[in-house]
């Protein structure tokens, strides 16, 4: 069963007045898991170039500790 899947369009490309930006952390904090790593292009969907700044944005926030590297897990 061969089933062909919709291709992923990269959110940033296709809004161009949406950005990248470390500053935006509601929007960042949607691009990685519960457990805190960063969701690799061939789930998100965005384009390499994207996707770069992406983790980018994503690391300069965990430095200034806008977002956790890892979160707490539930035990």
């Amino acid at each position: 069963m061969n089933i062909k899947q919709k291709r992923k369009i990269c959110r940033f490309c296709e809004d161009r007045t949406v950005s990248v930006d470390w500053k935006d952390s509601k929007r960042i904090g949607k691009f990685t898991t519960d457990q805190g790593k960063i969701i690799p292009r061939r789930i998100s969907g965005t384009c390499a170039k994207h996707q770069r700044q992406l983790v980018t944005a994503v690391k300069i926030n965990r430095h200034l500790a806008i977002l956790p590297y890892v979160n707490e897990v539930a035990r």
